[in-house]
């Protein structure tokens, strides 16, 4: 039987890039913008602090992707979905200075910040949905009591967001 040498070189070169992206996504590297998982974001002192941070974390296999800064965060973004961030004093005091936020992905943030403070409130706890800390990007968090030092925040998927900064090492 006679396979032409055009469809083998094709077959070859598309196992090539799945057994690529395989081994990038076995080793917590996806390349691709999903799965989405959604993030945990930790809130240093300072950009210098936040430097400290992620130099400390390099040392120690962690790995920055992009980052992804606007007039009022600077974020550095990791494989893992990990976020070492720092804040201006505006945007601190209206979430009440969290220390921590586990963002969660959602399709309407607004809906499902506003879901997830209903439930908070309904155990007992206070909650409030704040809306617009970073205009232009589609975040929404719930400051609540439930938590020390740390937020809620809902978000849309990565794909929905401005294009970060890559990272070389």
């Amino acid at each position: 039987m006679f396979v032409p040498k055009w469809i083998i070189s094709l077959v070859s070169v598309g196992f090539l890039i799945v057994a690529a992206w395989l081994t990038a996504f076995l080793r917590g590297q996806n390349p691709l913008p999903f799965p989405d998982g959604g993030s945990r974001i930790f809130t240093t002192s300072s950009p210098e602090a936040k430097a400290a941070v992620v130099a400390l974390l390099r040392e120690n296999g962690v790995r920055e992707r992009f980052q992804a800064n606007s007039a009022a965060v600077q974020r550095s973004i990791f494989w893992d979905g990990t976020i070492i961030n720092t804040s201006d004093s505006v945007t601190n005091q209206r979430l009440r200075t969290p220390a921590a936020s586990i963002g969660l992905v959602s399709d309407d943030p607004v809906l499902s910040a506003n879901a997830a403070a209903a439930f908070l409130r309904q155990r007992g706890f206070t909650a409030d949905v704040v809306l617009d800390v970073e205009p232009g990007l589609p975040i929404v968090f719930v400051v609540s009591n439930v938590f020390t030092g740390t937020v809620l925040n809902f978000r849309k998927s990565l794909i929905h967001f401005p294009k970060p900064t890559p990272v070389r090492d």
